[in-house]
């Protein structure tokens, strides 16, 4: 099985719980972890053998800034959703967090998900 990273996206959006969070775009960084079989693209060094992350990446930061949700474990499962998208990823983990929003300290959730 291999192994596609994406880490360090920061994507903002309208997302939490408490009264205000939803009132301005936050930043978020949320890393995604896609597993899959990546063979056929080892051997033919082929982009339409593998996920394409490039275009994964720019889903998912349309998908936080278009969308809105109270909870960060909502806006997980959308992620793993894009990532299934794509039928030849068979589990993927998402981890999002929020930097320096309780004085400082950095609260987040990590959702994973096999097909």
């Amino acid at each position: 099985m291999d192994r596609i990273t994406l880490r360090g996206i920061r994507a903002y959006g309208r997302h939490g719980a408490d009264p205000g969070e939803r009132n301005r775009a936050q930043c978020l960084e949320i890393e995604v972890c896609c597993e899959l079989d990546a063979s056929g693209a080892r051997a033919s060094d082929d982009l339409a053998a593998t996920l394409d992350y490039a275009a994964l990446h720019r889903r998912i930061v349309a998908l936080v800034a278009e969308e809105s949700y109270a909870l960060l474990e909502r806006l997980a499962q959308r992620l793993l959703d894009l990532c299934f998208e794509d039928r030849r990823v068979c589990e993927a983990t998402v981890r999002i967090e929020k930097p320096g929003l309780l004085d400082g300290a950095t609260p987040g959730v990590t959702c994973s998900q096999r097909r």
